[in-house]
């Protein structure tokens, strides 16, 4: 459906310019071959008939009916017509330009026209900052902040929520009550936005002193996840694993003791498909809504309310979300049933992970064989590769920094439960596989708690 759409007000605009050139080049062509007879005629045709036929020239003469009746005269010629020249160059890209401007981008009217614009408009971004739309009115910062929705193959509905407005604080919070349980690297960095924004929040962590500085901020105190869920009206949560999700929701004084009929309960965690749907199943049989939401990023993305959020489940309760996932994240999406978000997460996740190990690898490989690993690093942020994640784990590598901004434990937990994600539909992975003995090695050596590019000390050992 986007592919049928991308180019078609593009298109409509070049066909129109082509009509142009094709119908003034048959107008010239005609000129040219009036203007051949009138000089053959002038040259077989006696002075004196010539002559005759100049005289004749009164109200009623068949000539002066001619040029009377002609559409010529009825209209004003055009400009070009006026000293029997074509258009200069400069002319027809102004007239082109005129007849682009006519189809430029207007607001998205459908769902296909706004999936169209938006692959368009990401398009442009890849192949060049040089290229610039001539439409200064709609930028791309202004069609990215509309709510863009395509369907897709599966029958799914993603959306594309608008880029965080944390920054500037112009959201509005919800008056809905908050609840948060952990405030681990990402949960602490989530709350402290909410907090920002103006949201009510209440708090709950397995290690109580962690919720003091949230409080100080503003924040309520829970004193058991059932007590944080009973008092509001949406409560978040965010924990290291999928047993730790289960502990939350199933164990004394969990999540399900305070469920009660229109209670929302969104799980932020990364776990795999058949925990968050084992939880949604529990959290619905009594009456509660629930909205699996988990998070990629980093302790600095989370930081600067910058996360992206991956939803699936209910959808309106991601529509009651859409204050707090503004303050929270710079874009969210939403992927339809439960189970979704979590697929999604550990494919993203698989792939960092293996990504990491095989940068390791080359900086050690540079090493051994004699290679700067600083060169390494200058001509690989000049490549294709080049991301900000290239060259922060790379510095990490370089000044053996690896305080923890994901820490090695979690993206080897996502790299096995993405094998049994390919194990559970026959699919091989063995890109994923090899990095994940990597960094088992690494937990080996006692890097657990370090940072995912900590990993490197699994090949220097």
């Amino acid at each position: 459906m986007i592919k049928a759409n991308k180019g078609k007000r593009f298109q409509q605009a070049v066909d129109a310019v082509e009509e142009f050139l094709k119908k003034l080049k048959a107008k010239q062509e005609q000129n040219s071959g009036d203007d051949k007879g009138k000089k053959e005629g002038k040259s077989k045709k006696p002075a004196g008939e010539r002559k005759r036929k100049s005289s004749v020239s009164g109200p009623g003469s068949p000539t002066k009916k001619s040029r009377d009746q002609s559409p010529r005269k009825r209209g004003r010629p055009p400009k070009e017509d006026k000293d029997g020249s074509p258009p200069q160059p400069s002319s027809l890209k102004k007239l082109a330009m005129k007849t682009v401007s006519r189809f430029s981008w207007p607001p998205p009217t459908s769902e296909e026209d706004s999936a169209g614009d938006s692959w368009l408009l990401h398009r442009h971004r890849t192949l060049g900052s040089e290229m610039v739309l001539k439409k200064p009115s709609v930028t791309y910062q202004a069609i990215s902040k509309r709510l863009k929705v395509s369907e897709e193959d599966t029958g799914s509905t993603s959306i594309q929520a608008a880029d965080s407005t944390a920054i500037n604080g112009n959201i509005t919070p919800t008056d809905k009550k908050i609840g948060f349980l952990g405030l681990g690297l990402m949960g602490s960095g989530i709350v402290s936005n909410l907090l920002k924004m103006g949201h009510t929040v209440t708090v709950w962590n397995r290690t109580a002193e962690k919720c003091d500085l949230f409080i100080q901020e503003g924040a309520h105190l829970g004193r058991t996840p059932a007590e944080v869920v009973s008092t509001c009206d949406i409560t978040f949560a965010c924990v290291a694993d999928p047993t730790a999700a289960k502990d939350l929701v199933l164990g004394p004084s969990g999540v399900l003791q305070g469920i009660r009929p229109g209670k929302c309960y969104v799980d932020m965690s990364t776990v795999d498909p058949e925990t968050v749907m084992e939880l949604a199943q529990v959290i619905v049989s009594r009456g509660g809504r629930f909205l699996e939401a988990p998070v990629a990023g980093n302790q600095q993305l989370s930081n600067d309310g910058m996360l992206m959020i991956l939803a699936a489940g209910d959808h309106g309760v991601y529509e009651d979300c859409s204050s707090c996932f503004q303050a929270m994240g710079r874009t969210s999406f939403f992927l339809g049933e439960v189970g979704n978000a979590a697929r999604m997460m550990l494919i993203i996740n698989m792939v960092q992970g293996s990504f990491m190990a095989t940068i390791a690898e080359g900086m050690t490989l540079a090493q051994v064989t004699g290679q700067s690993q600083q060169t390494l690093l200058d001509i690989l942020i000049q490549s294709q590769l080049s991301s900000v994640f290239l060259d922060q784990k790379c510095q990490n590598i370089l000044q053996g920094n690896f305080k923890p901004d994901f820490y090695l434990k979690y993206i080897q937990k996502d790299l096995r439960l993405a094998i049994a994600l390919g194990d559970s539909v026959n699919h091989p992975t063995p890109m994923a596989a090899a990095a994940n003995e990597v960094y088992k090695r690494a937990k080996a050596l006692d890097q657990s708690d370090n940072d995912m590019s900590a990993v490197y000390r699994a090949y220097i050992h």
